[in-house]
């Protein structure tokens, strides 16, 4: 059971995407290593370094800026489990996405995180 990465959200509007894009690209001297269409939520997501952004209108935005983290981690279901046992609230069971499955857990501190297991 492994963290692999911890990305910082970034909320933005849709015609802010590009521009955020290459100035992450610029500051981490890296390329944009996920770039998608979240077309169920009206998103749309991409991400440089440990950067991940957030595109969309206010409104379809609302849902997930309580969201503080994004966890890309080893195994899911080990996660789900691991955070019960340690106090932590499953907000949203695991759920297939377009990038493998998730789930949102609140922490005992308040933190609520996405969990992310590529697949």
């Amino acid at each position: 059971m492994q963290i692999l990465k911890v990305l910082t959200r970034v909320y933005l509007s849709p015609v802010d995407l590009d521009e955020a894009i290459a100035f992450y690209e610029n500051l981490f001297t890296e390329k944009c290593w996920l770039w998608f269409q979240y077309s169920e939520a009206e998103l749309e997501l991409a991400s440089v370094g440990s950067i991940l952004l957030i595109a969309g209108s206010a409104e379809a935005l609302s849902p997930f800026k309580s969201t503080h983290a994004t966890f890309l981690v080893d195994s899911l279901n080990d996660f789900k489990e691991a955070l019960i046992q340690q106090g932590a609230v499953i907000l949203a069971e695991p759920n297939k996405v377009t990038t493998g499955a998730n789930m949102r857990a609140m922490h005992p501190d308040g933190t609520i995180i996405e969990y992310l297991e590529f697949g």
